[in-house]
């Protein structure tokens, strides 16, 4: 069985929320938010192709000098499955 159709062990689950939490406290977001934004890029970018959203991850860092200051920067790591739709 291909590893995008297990089950993530309660270990993998409980590490994903703790990423998530450490990550929205980070920027000032609330982990609801994070989940919320995450499914939006899920689905906009299924649109076009085959993703694999379970194990797909986002990050918020501030990082550089912006005019106000660091400027928060979105990261995503998509696993791609299939260019085609």
């Amino acid at each position: 069985m291909r590893r995008f159709f297990r089950r993530k062990s309660s270990r993998e689950v409980a590490r994903d929320r703790l990423k998530i939490l450490l990550i929205s406290d980070r920027v000032n977001c609330s982990p609801e938010m994070m989940e919320m934004i995450k499914l939006d890029i899920a689905k906009v970018i299924s649109k076009y192709m085959k993703i694999d959203s379970a194990n797909m991850e986002i990050q918020i860092n501030t990082k550089g000098k912006g005019s106000r200051g660091k400027t928060p920067t979105l990261y995503a790591n998509i696993p791609i499955l299939d260019l085609h739709k």
